[in-house]
């Protein structure tokens, strides 16, 4: 017995919805022929750990921390995710570096605050979660997001920091790579930073520039994208990379920069805004971390975001990121409070 058709007097209206899907297939056996391949290892690591993010930890996160949401995925020979498309919220591309408005810079700053705050409470709480430098690791399988944020640190970029101590001709060879006491401020600042499990450490996004936000009409709501360098660190890594790459410059400093150059009122007043809404959303940890040690930490991810630059090359900010570093290694006090960090001192 057939069944008869349905006829209806109005059309079933069907409501689009955009998606975006995500796959990720290297070539067969690419693996084992780039076994020893870092930046090979690091983006196929990278992927799982995306993965994982949009899996377990976006789920967690406050409504006006805005992120795709993901609908499937699938390790099954191949990485794929199918996720909310973020343009029809957020119809604004941040578009190439520098080209943030100051609405849009003051919505990341504020999307960088909240995520991170947030973070604190979906961190792994045992260290074999986490998915070691590539190199060390075989195997994302069962981890969770990076054990170091990011992909700049220097345990990864041994390389080019060798590469810039031969380079007698950059005027960053001597300052980044003479040992002083047996070792480099390069390696001092690397120690200091290494996550392990301080009240300050946070869950990065690992790649924080304008080419991986949408923002609202008005600039002021911003959602993140990307999420393949998600991993432990200190906040002020985050800020370094959007500052430079990604804030007019007019918003740090004013005037011609000189040879070093100070904290100056317009990064002072965006630095004093994140850790107002850190404090605003988790008072008694940020209780534990006075401005005073704020800056020390941003200093601190400043030389360290400028070493890698130095060893890679010069993007973005760079007359201001140069002038600042100088400052900073000029300042006694930053050396010393930096060397006892390094020892786990203070």
């Amino acid at each position: 017995m057939r069944a008869a058709p349905v006829h209806s007097k109005k059309p079933i209206k069907s409501e689009e919805v955009r998606l975006i899907l995500k796959l990720i297939a290297p070539p067969p056996g690419e693996d084992e022929d780039e076994d020893e391949d870092e930046g090979h290892k690091r983006k196929m690591l990278s992927y799982a750990v995306e993965q994982y993010f949009y899996a377990h930890i976006a789920p967690q996160l406050p409504a006006d921390v805005g992120v795709a949401k993901c609908l499937a995925a699938t390790d099954d020979g191949v990485l794929g995710m199918l996720l909310t498309d973020l343009s029809e919220l957020y119809p604004l591309a941040g578009g190439k570096r520098a080209s943030l408005s100051e609405a849009q810079v003051h919505g990341a700053l504020a999307w960088l605050a909240k995520f991170h705050a947030a973070s604190w409470s979906t961190l792994p709480d045992k260290l074999e979660h986490y998915v070691r430098p590539p190199l060390q690791e075989t195997s994302a399988r069962g981890k969770k997001v990076w054990l170091n944020g990011g992909y700049t640190y220097l345990a990864t970029r041994l390389s080019e920091l060798a590469d810039l101590a031969a380079d007698k001709g950059s005027e960053w060879c001597v300052p980044f790579t003479s040992k002083k006491n047996g070792t480099t401020v390069a390696e001092t600042v690397a120690r200091a930073l290494t996550p392990r499990g301080r009240e300050v450490e946070v869950l990065l996004h690992g790649d924080v520039k304008s080419e991986n936000l949408f923002t609202s009409k008005s600039g002021k709501e911003v959602a993140f994208f990307d999420f393949q360098y998600v991993g432990i660190g200190i906040g002020a890594c985050d800020l370094a990379k959007l500052f430079t790459c990604s804030v007019p410059q007019s918003m740090l400093a004013t005037g011609r920069i000189p040879h070093e150059l100070g904290m100056e009122d317009g990064e002072r007043t965006l630095l004093e805004e994140y850790r107002r809404i850190l404090l605003e959303s988790d008072p008694t940890r940020m209780r534990e971390i006075p401005w005073d040690e704020f800056v020390r930490w941003w200093e601190t991810a400043l030389v360290d975001w400028c070493r890698f630059q130095a060893s890679w090359g010069f993007w973005g900010n760079t007359r201001w990121l140069e002038a600042r570093t100088k400052a900073i290694l000029a300042d006694e006090g930053w050396r010393a409070w930096v060397e006892k960090e390094a020892e786990g001192q203070i």
